[in-house]
């Protein structure tokens, strides 16, 4: 296989000095005369040269290069967020190294040893993490951190956060403007403040309105895993669907924490033959780009997913370059959106 060909490759084919084609391909300036500066390019390009950006990094101390951890790179959450940091970054002259910690913190933090390791020096992180001694470390280290989606109060990093308490609040409020009072409440496992914020707003919405929460209307999973494999929160969503039709009488809606739950809890119950929402109303949160899709279109929270991403990837260059006017939190705020899966009961 043939070598990458280096500064001195390049230099020995125009007979110049390594540090004069350093110079030329680094854009210094430094004078050098343009036809040899012009010869130089020319090499490169013939020669296929590529330029060690971390070789670059290491001697200029800069990078060029942000890390974006997230917990699963299926989801189109996540999707949305990336999309977002990447338009930014980009215009900005960055490029992103997305890591997928496939919902495994060990995998989390082998991605953040990893991505110092690369000499990159900040990262994007939506960490699942319960404790944050694995941010702490790197933070002590220099690294610049801004976390998203989930919250972590006791890290010095900035946080893009969402008003889950409040969005869990104005979808559960809009099912009792409805006439819904037997609402189940449907989630993955509330091991993340995002989930228990959403639990949270739901409670205080039934309070609120004087209703009585039922226990057995609240459904959540045990665990993200089966036999050691990761459970999409789609067939989470049929699983706690199946749970919840195992005793009459059924509630009259469902809110589950996010829509890829409530694809599961919709697609369970058409397979059950219970129309949605003449049988029985379901409501998600995100609004994921297929909720407009599924049939009924699904009532959601708008949660600004590719703001957020945008935001992020703002605040993560500034510190970066040393900006001194990031934020210490930014908290977006929901909207309701409402769709045809929800039915208005008398």
């Amino acid at each position: 296989m043939n070598k990458p060909a280096t500064i001195y490759d390049i230099a020995k084919h125009v007979n110049a000095s390594p540090a004069t084609v350093s110079r030329v391909l680094s854009n210094s300036k430094y004078p050098v005369r343009p036809a040899l500066a012009e010869k130089i390019r020319e090499a490169a390009r013939e020669l296929n040269y590529t330029p060690n950006s971390i070789g670059r990094q290491l001697k200029t101390n800069k990078t060029s290069t942000i890390g974006v951890i997230i917990p699963s790179i299926t989801n189109p959450f996540y999707a949305a967020v990336v999309s977002g940091i990447e338009e930014t970054a980009s215009e900005q002259g960055y490029q992103v190294l997305l890591c997928n910690s496939q919902n495994n913190p060990e995998l989390e933090l082998q991605h953040l040893k990893n991505l110092q390791e690369n000499q990159v020096k900040g990262v994007i992180i939506s960490s699942i993490i319960d404790k944050n001694d694995g941010l702490k470390q790197y933070l002590s280290h220099g690294f610049k951190v801004v976390t998203i989606d989930q919250n972590h109060p006791d890290t010095d990093t900035c946080q893009i956060n969402f008003d889950y308490a409040k969005g869990g609040h104005v979808i559960a409020s809009h099912l009792l403007e409805q006439g819904h009072r037997d609402i189940a409440f449907l989630s993955a496992p509330l091991d993340r403040p995002s989930r228990q914020l959403i639990y949270q707003g739901y409670k205080e919405a039934l309070h609120a309105r004087g209703v009585d929460i039922d226990q057995a209307r609240v459904l959540i999973s045990s665990t993200s895993e089966e036999s050691g494999k990761p459970i999409t929160e789609f067939q989470q969503g049929k699983q706690l669907t199946r749970r919840l039709l195992q005793s009459k009488p059924w509630p009259t809606a469902i809110m589950a924490s996010n829509d890829m739950l409530a694809f599961g809890v919709m697609n369970e119950l058409v397979n059950k033959g219970i129309r949605v929402p003449e049988d029985i109303s379901v409501a998600g949160f995100d609004n994921l780009e297929f909720a407009e899709i599924v049939a009924p279109a699904l009532t959601t929270v708008e949660q600004p997913k590719q703001e957020m991403g945008a935001i992020a990837s703002r605040l993560l260059i500034d510190l970066l370059n040393d900006v001194d006017n990031a934020p210490g939190e930014i908290m977006l705020q929901p909207q309701l959106v409402e769709r045809k899966s929800v039915h208005a009961v008398t």
